[in-house]
């Protein structure tokens, strides 16, 4: 079982930045793969990236590519996803998530989310 939450959200204007954090709780947490998810409004959720359970393989959708970063902190229990260049079009809530598999893709998803953080770039 894992427990998340995700913290970092917050508004900025279009071409900036922001790092999301994610802090799980739970014994698993250092075995599973893990990853971010984003749902803007009125549209269902969608995948942003991935990270295999020991930052070793990373996956990105093609909107982010370039400009996200997901890493992660074993020994924080935490994961972050670094956004730069950011867009409107990147407005969401986003969401931490926790894949039983030690390498997922954006499949891989479904049994654990944090509540989410939102995001919002101004134009």
């Amino acid at each position: 079982q894992v427990q998340l939450a995700e913290s970092g959200g917050g508004l900025v204007q279009a071409g900036g930045s922001l790092r999301l954090f994610c802090v799980a709780s739970g014994r698993t947490f250092n075995t599973s793969g893990m990853g971010w998810f984003r749902q803007a409004p009125g549209k269902e959720r969608e995948f942003v990236a991935a990270i295999s359970w020991n930052g070793g393989g990373k996956y990105y959708t093609n909107s982010v590519a370039g400009r996200f970063t997901i890493t992660r902190d074993n020994a924080k229990n935490t994961v972050y996803l670094q956004m730069n260049s950011l867009k409107p079009e990147d407005t969401a809530v986003y969401y931490c998530a926790a894949s039983r598999s030690m390498t997922p893709g954006p499949r891989d998803f479904g049994d654990y989310w944090g509540p989410g953080t939102q995001v919002t770039v101004s134009s």
